[in-house]
């Protein structure tokens, strides 16, 4: 309930924009066209960009059980606004269907995404933690689960 609130009220702030990736995918052209302007560091966080821009339709295509990098081209290869309704396994309008998503949530993704490129890149090494794997539960014995 308060997701719904607080998207609600960041729609109501900076609008709406279509939803389910397609504008992240459709401001990926724009982005294609500057990675070839630029050079070094920048031109990496560009591309590294360029390719997040793809991950949420590519992610939804695959949770349906779909080729995300068929998905993410169709719709790369639409008009703006058009996307892929996962529900129904269409192309459609997203506005129209009402697959919307907040602008503002939208462009602060965008300005988080890009921040962090930034930071990584101008950072000369970065600590991470090694995932451990966890071994499975071992198997009961027989007759423990009757």
């Amino acid at each position: 309930m308060e997701d719904a609130l607080n998207a609600t009220r960041a729609a109501v702030e900076e609008g709406i924009i279509a939803g389910g990736g397609s504008a992240y995918i459709h401001a990926s052209k724009k982005v294609a066209e500057l990675v070839e302007s630029l050079e070094g560091d920048e031109k990496t966080g560009a591309s590294i960009i360029l390719k997040a821009l793809e991950a949420p339709l590519f992610t939804i295509s695959h949770n349906a059980g779909l080729e995300g990098s068929v998905i993410v081209n169709k719709v790369r290869e639409s008009e703006p606004g058009t996307g892929f309704d996962a529900l129904h396994g269409e192309y459609v309008k997203m506005v129209d269907a009402g697959i919307l998503d907040p602008a503002k949530v939208t462009r602060s993704a965008l300005q988080n995404a890009t921040s962090v490129a930034s930071t990584l890149l101008t950072t000369e090494s970065v600590v991470a933690n090694i995932k451990e794997d966890t071994p499975a539960m071992p198997q009961m014995n027989p007759g423990m689960g009757m």
